[in-house]
């Protein structure tokens, strides 16, 4: 790959597209069993403080949980904490099936591998004295003790803020066993998902969320005792983030001579490994040097959807949150539900999840449309930023209707490019995937990809991911409030998007699929409840 940092990128991502009609980027080809990748990250030796489980049914709507300013904050405490991390990134449920049983978590992921690691960082009432480190395990639903943190330093890091430093890292080998040179895409996806559960969690609590770009990837690795990134199982520092009842006012800085006195061991996750060389070449390209800023407007504010009438809390929603592993190809969606869903992927100042991401949104949605009531099945797109319009008709089909959709009250970027049935369409560019066909409505995100790496570098090639992932979250748990099923599709064909809406360069490029639906059930899996392990 080459040297220079975006075109090592842009060629990792030719590198690793899959093609029509029947060509995938490089993986083993099999999945090796005897080496599948332990899914919980444990540090042996460290001691750990157990978090309170809460399953009551209470609490905001997901509506109102959008916007923080409008729910009194919860105290910065242990039980705080716990409920952050329960509706966010806990296991949600146990699948039995013949004897088989595997978990599933709030934050969905990739094939269910979960690379995403989880980190708090600060000073909470409950959870022992003074400033920690800890790492989060979602097995146990506990913060395991990696270090203490100076009193000097954390008081320097929060400044006038309430609240915690959440970091997040990935582990690749978690996806590459399965996924091989194309799961570094699905890392990023995953932390993107991960970001907005926690975004939205933190907003069900009153608490706001801001990704800080003056860490970069090295401060977060000092920060989160990840400094060494080596071995056939290398931990990723992504992302920091603070979390709590006020944000800080400042950029904290973690000084380069941070060496923080860490306990416990990391478990060995397989015996052996299948080298991947080019997932660390990428991110190496992708390495985030320096803090970044943002001087760009943002869209104009739209106005919000009207009251959904789901009256159910969002915490029973985040840990209820599902992917379909089939639609019924019959249940379709209201145009009312379909709009409001479409207004909640939109960013607004101040509301979750967001605003926790940097810059304009850059991500776009292609939809095809199948089972809308009241809306014409075709290919339509909803511009997250209305004003790349010009630029964005300029690169696509010059027969494209580009007809607006009257969407009332909500004044929505939406266009209807074309009418058509599009079910064969999607399913084919989603890898041949009847789901994609079968559901209400199905999605590509179009990520402006070229023109981002352009602007502020390689590493946005992450940050559009994320960004992919914080509006797939969205769409879940829309899915869930309507009644409805949704599920991520990482498995598609680039170029055949590509040539639907007649881009060649990289102005444009699908980076996540998504379908939204009525879900088929499989009568043969048993639930069991997320923490029955921990039963006495």
């Amino acid at each position: 790959m080459s040297k220079d940092p975006v075109s090592a990128t842009l060629a990792y991502h030719e590198l690793t597209k899959h093609r029509l009609p029947n060509r995938y980027a490089r993986s083993l080809g099999y999945l090796d069993w005897d080496n599948q990748p332990n899914p919980f990250r444990l540090y042996e030796g460290s001691e750990r403080d157990v978090l309170a489980r809460d399953d009551e049914r209470v609490g905001p709507t997901l509506d109102e949980a959008y916007d923080p300013a409008r729910i009194s904050a919860h105290p910065l405490d242990a039980a705080g904490v716990a409920r952050l991390l329960y509706d966010a990134m806990a296991l949600s449920a146990w699948k039995e099936v013949a004897g088989k049983r595997w978990s599933l978590r709030c934050n969905p992921s990739s094939g269910n591998l979960h690379p995403t690691e989880a980190y708090v960082v600060g000073e909470v009432a409950g959870l022992g004295d003074g400033p920690r480190l800890w790492h989060y395990t979602p097995l146990l639903h506990a913060l395991e003790r990696r270090a203490a943190v100076d009193a000097g330093l954390w008081d320097a890091l929060r400044g006038q803020g309430e609240g915690v430093i959440i970091g997040l890292s990935s582990i690749p080998w978690r996806e590459s066993w399965k996924y091989g040179e194309r799961a570094f895409r699905y890392c990023q996806h995953d932390v993107g998902h991960a970001l907005a559960a926690l975004a939205l969690a933190a907003a069900a609590l009153g608490w706001h969320t801001r990704m800080l770009p003056s860490l970069d990837d090295a401060a977060v690795a000092r920060l989160l005792g990840l400094a060494k990134i080596e071995g056939p199982e290398p931990e990723h520092p992504d992302l920091a983030l603070f979390v709590g009842p006020r944000l800080p006012s400042h950029a904290p800085v973690v000084p380069e001579s941070l060496a923080l006195g860490l306990s416990g061991v990391a478990n060995r996750l397989s015996q052996s490994h299948e080298p991947w060389p080019v997932i660390e070449h990428v991110a190496g390209a992708c390495r985030r040097v320096g803090a970044v800023t943002f001087d760009e407007p943002s869209p104009d504010a739209l106005p919000e959807p009207p009251p959904s009438g789901s009256n159910a809390a969002a915490h029973h929603l985040f840990r209820t949150r599902r992917s379909a592993v089939a639609m019924d190809g019959v249940t379709g969606l209201s145009r009312a539900s379909f709009l409001a869903m479409l207004s909640r992927t939109l960013a607004r100042p101040g509301h979750a999840p967001f605003s926790s991401l940097l810059g304009r949104p850059r991500v776009h949605l292609l939809l095809f449309v199948h089972r809308v009531e009241g809306l014409e099945p075709g290919l339509y797109l909803l511009l997250r930023d209305p004003s790349v319009r010009e630029a964005v008709a300029a690169s696509m089909h010059e027969g494209f209707g580009w007809e607006p959709v009257e969407t009332g009250a909500l004044a929505l970027p939406l266009w209807c490019l074309e009418r058509a049935d599009t079910r064969q369409a999607a399913g084919l560019v989603s890898c041949h995937q009847s789901i994609a066909a079968d559901g209400a409505f199905a999605v590509a995100m179009l990520a402006e990809l070229g023109p981002a790496l352009a602007d502020h570098g390689a590493w946005m090639y992450r940050h559009l991911h994320w960004e992919a992932g914080a509006i797939g979250q969205v769409l879940y748990l829309e899915a869930e409030a309507a009644g409805r099923r949704a599920t991520g599709i990482g498995c598609f064909f680039d170029d055949g998007v590509h040539e639907i809406i007649g881009v060649g360069d990289h102005s444009l490029d699908t980076i996540y699929h998504f379908t939204i639906g009525g879900a088929v059930d499989d009568p043969r899996l048993r639930t069991v409840d997320a923490y029955e392990h921990l039963a006495p």
